[in-house]
């Protein structure tokens, strides 16, 4: 990782005093490095395009120091941005794709409620029972409440791992019901074009519980939305962003 410039501890980033901002330690403040990470996860941008957008703005920085950013500050984006998120829906989309690591064949685990919000992503493996339970578990954890239905497409795995986790639930199999939750891995599949390739599954993981919280925070289904209540929603999720990244301007 690129060993970024230090600045004083007893200088200051947006007005805030150091000794209580996660910003501390790094030569450019906080709205930069939040900029660079708002781009890297909300549009298809390379790390070296963010480069180029940051030094047209005259913000001369590398592409590895982006990268650090986004795995130091981005984590810690997302996992606030989900603690903050609105109760999910009550009828939950299930379905997982294949993915390539190394040539080795994996696959993503991924969960959407009824307005498209994703929920969670686990990569695993394999996608026989005992990855559906781990995926279900994980899906559930910090929950205080269960859905009402679950659509999964016909694999096997869904009705044997709700049987043993969610026996209760109803469940629906189809093999079209949960478009919605194959439309949602759209994004993924452009990063991981941009990306070129996945390293790992430890380092899709990572990237992946950054990246759709942080994607999904400002995804407004425009189409659904008129103009007025389209802008509000958009305001709204600025503001949970500044709010979460520590970024508001000090009044």
């Amino acid at each position: 990782m690129v060993r970024l410039a230090k600045v004083r501890a007893d200088s200051t980033v947006s007005g805030m005093s150091t000794t209580s901002n996660p910003d501390r330690g790094f030569r450019f403040p906080a709205e930069i490095i939040n900029q660079a990470v708002w781009l890297y996860h909300c549009f298809s941008l390379s790390r070296r395009d963010i480069e180029l957008i940051l030094a047209a703005r005259g913000v001369v920085v590398s592409h590895q120091t982006i990268r650090a950013w986004s795995q130091r500050f981005g984590r810690a984006y997302a996992k606030s941005l989900k603690q903050r998120r609105p109760q999910p829906g009550d009828k939950w989309f299930l379905d997982e794709v294949f993915i390539r690591i190394r040539g080795k064949l994996h696959y993503l685990w991924r969960a959407v409620d009824q307005q498209g919000n994703i929920l969670d992503v686990l990569v695993q493996s394999r996608r026989n029972t005992k990855a559906a339970k781990r995926f279900f578990r994980k899906l559930l954890k910090g929950l205080r409440y269960v859905p009402r239905v679950l659509v999964t497409d016909k694999l096997g795995s869904y009705g044997a791992a709700k049987r043993g986790i969610l026996p209760s639930i109803e469940h629906r199999q189809s093999q079209y019901l949960n478009n919605c939750c194959e439309v949602s891995y759209q994004p993924t599949r452009r990063r991981e074009r941009h990306m070129r390739r996945l390293k790992s599954a430890r380092q899709a993981q990572q990237f992946l519980a950054t990246h759709c919280p942080i994607h999904n925070h400002f995804q407004f289904r425009r189409h659904r939305l008129p103009a007025s209540e389209y802008r509000a929603a958009r305001d709204h999720a600025f503001a949970t962003w500044r709010d979460v990244t520590g970024a508001a301007l000090a009044r």
